[in-house]
């Protein structure tokens, strides 16, 4: 499959007709999980109404991470097999990837302030999840400042790929050095701790931030592939 979509022409046309069901899918999935989770899911015990942010940060949070980690195999492919759309699903992933990782600190601290008392606390989770963004930002700038994009690509590729490293950072953090997170309640071998009212609703939106990446990845390849083709073909 992902051989066969490294044509750009096989994957104009795959997600000609992919893209519509992803974009309502997308839209369909926000608007319960988001309603249920902001109106209709219980308040907490302790954190009161505040801990409904949860539905907005959490899966910005995840998916944060996952861009990333989708983006350090792209580049991967590109940098030592030279996948044909590999660096153009990097980069346009980026694009959305740097969007949820700013979501996922601005939510933070809107969450950190009522909760601990303070917007921003330079512990090893939000530390590790700045140094996120900031990666995120600084491939999108090596891009734009090397006008060679052949050489951009594998630049962008062997930053992206030493980036990855800061994953597994941010996921164990809790764990490794004590965090003013706590501990995971979703991803457990002993199941979620959280009450089915909450969690339901999280895993909706979860879904949904995951199919809305999708369906701007496609959206934005696509329009990469459309301007790459506009260059090759030189001035009119």
């Amino acid at each position: 499959m992902i051989t066969a979509l490294a044509n750009p022409q096989r994957f104009m046309r795959f997600s000609e007709w992919v893209l519509p069901f992803a974009a309502i899918i997308a839209m369909l999935l926000l608007i319960v999980g988001l309603t249920w989770g902001l109106v209709f899911s219980p308040p907490d015990a302790v954190q009161f109404e505040s801990v409904r942010i949860m539905y907005v940060h959490v899966p910005a949070a995840i998916w944060s991470m996952g861009i990333y980690a989708f983006m350090a195999v792209a580049s991967l492919m590109s940098f030592v097999w030279r996948h044909l759309l590999a660096d153009v699903a990097a980069r346009c992933a980026a694009q959305i990837g740097v969007a949820y990782a700013g979501l996922c600190l601005v939510t933070g601290s809107l969450w950190g302030a009522p909760t601990w008392g303070t917007w921003w606390a330079w512990d090893s989770r939000l530390t590790s999840m700045l140094l996120l963004f900031l990666t995120y930002v600084g491939y999108l700038a090596l891009w734009s400042a090397v006008e060679d994009e052949t050489k951009a690509a594998r630049l962008a590729s062997i930053l992206c790929m030493a980036g990855a490293v800061n994953l597994p950072i941010i996921h164990y953090s809790v764990e490794w050095w004590g965090s003013l997170h706590q501990s995971s309640s979703l991803w457990k071998l002993s199941g979620p701790s959280i009450y089915p009212t909450m969690l339901w609703p999280l895993l909706i939106c979860i879904a949904a931030y995951g199919m809305v990446f999708f369906a701007l990845l496609l959206a934005s390849m696509r329009a990469e592939i459309y301007r790459r083709r506009v260059l090759a073909r030189g001035p009119a």
